[in-house]
């Protein structure tokens, strides 16, 4: 969440950011009002307070001159007065509470250097390499969902029967290559990033941690027997992984990494293109993950930018790196890169990784700060992540991409040690 001392002093600067949003600023002046409320109603509470400490020592040293009567008087007053001590202090934890849920609601101020416009029309493409319209030949013009079908790789129809539309299984080779796939996704990684593996349900607090709650509960899978929820991405999980906590300047920048299974109910998919996997409920992703200081923080998210690219461009895939304008990041980043995958057959480019720089936003909601080195007070830390390889649409890609002539899918070369030496997917007999 933002720093409501910013609010406090500096509003107007705060609605113009959050204004390159497109988002309505209103909710930015109610915060301002009910931050205002709250220290009316503590300062009053604290003034009552204090005025009842000291006529406690009052009546205790009338007590002891015998003055009974005067006594009596005072202490008549003083539980009056903390009567109302009490009732303010249900009133200011109330606005407390009022205040934060407020505060939930407000999305991260964008990077100044963040590109301007409201749509993903506004992005700005940084790169593109490896990419030509014209240079695909018609057999790897054929979509991803029909080249599993006819290598029974992929198989939709069961996936449809068992669990609904929008979710996938794979089978053999096509089941082989995801899980080459995702650890060659670690593998690349384990150099710097210490993996994790997470829990993949989680508590309401930890959802709320990264912005995920209360904002986008409607995409999110609730157990609501439990009051867990299913998680969107392995950020989440690490993000709260030391909430609560001091960090040790020294060990940051922290970096992490986990593979897990990502749960999203893709509420606003309604009439988009949900065919194959360019929409899925459920899938695979290798997440890198790293907390660090502000002045670590733009270093920290080049790096993880370039390792997600360098897994595609290793990949041999044409892809395209878009630097996202205000309007179409998320309600946690400040600055985000995305990497987008062309795929031949399904004619589109395919977002395979988030790159976002959140600021202290999701470190200010879990609470996680770090302790400069020979200070004694503490900063809020900041945490960035990104998608070191989102399994489904890279799978899409590459076998879009590595379709050959007679039908087979060649296995790009830095991942046959992954699949055992295997060099292709072939045509089944």
């Amino acid at each position: 969440m933002l720093d409501i001392k910013l609010l406090r002093t500096d509003p107007e600067a705060v609605k113009a950011a959050i204004a390159r949003r497109g988002d309505d600023t209103s909710g930015i002046d109610r915060a301002v009002e009910l931050d205002a409320s709250v220290r009316a109603v503590g300062t009053e509470r604290d003034d009552i307070r204090s005025r009842v400490n000291a006529l406690s020592k009052e009546i205790g040293a009338l007590h002891r001159d015998g003055k009974g009567d005067e006594a009596s008087a005072l202490q008549d007053e003083s539980k009056t007065l903390g009567e109302r001590e009490k009732s303010l202090a249900a009133e200011a934890d109330e606005l407390q509470a009022a205040l934060r849920q407020q505060l939930l609601h407000i999305a991260n101020m964008p990077a100044p250097d963040a590109p301007d416009g409201l749509t993903d029309d506004d992005n700005i493409v940084v790169r593109v390499e490896g990419h030509d319209p014209d240079g695909y030949a018609e057999h790897q013009k054929v979509p991803h969902w029909e080249v599993g079908e006819q290598l029974g790789i992929l198989d939709g129809d069961r996936a449809v029967k068992m669990s609904g539309s929008m979710f996938a299984m794979y089978r053999g080779a096509g089941a082989h290559l995801l899980s080459a796939l995702i650890n060659y996704g670690l593998d690349r990684n384990r150099d710097a990033f210490e993996q994790i593996r997470p829990p993949t349900v989680v508590k309401t607090d930890t959802m709320i941690g990264t912005g995920h709650l209360p904002k986008f509960s409607d995409d999110a899978y609730h157990l609501e027997r439990d009051d867990l929820w299913a998680i969107p991405t392995a950020e989440v999980p690490l993000t709260s992984m030391v909430a609560g906590e001091v960090l040790d300047e020294s060990e940051l920048p922290m970096r992490l990494m986990a593979h897990t299974s990502c749960y999203r109910r893709e509420a606003g998919s309604a009439g988009r293109d949900t065919r194959g996997l360019l929409r899925v409920h459920e899938f695979d992703k290798v997440e890198l993950y790293a907390f660090c200081t502000p002045d670590q923080a733009q270093a920290v998210h080049m790096e993880i930018l370039e390792r997600a690219e360098n897994a595609i461009r290793d990949l041999g895939l044409a892809h395209r790196v878009l630097d996202l304008a205000c309007g179409d990041i998320s309600g946690a980043g400040a600055r985000t890169y995305d990497i987008e995958v062309f795929a031949p057959g399904a004619d589109r480019w395919l977002e395979v990784s988030s790159v976002s720089w959140c600021t202290d936003y999701q470190a200010r909601r879990a609470n996680i700060r770090y302790r400069p080195e020979g200070e004694k007070g503490t900063q809020f830390v900041h945490s960035l992540n990104g998608s070191g390889l989102a399994v489904p649409r890279v799978w899409a890609g590459i076998v879009e991409t590595y379709r050959q002539p007679d039908g087979s899918v060649k296995i790009p070369e830095a991942l046959r040690p992954y699949m055992g030496d295997v060099t292709e997917i072939p045509v089944p007999a």
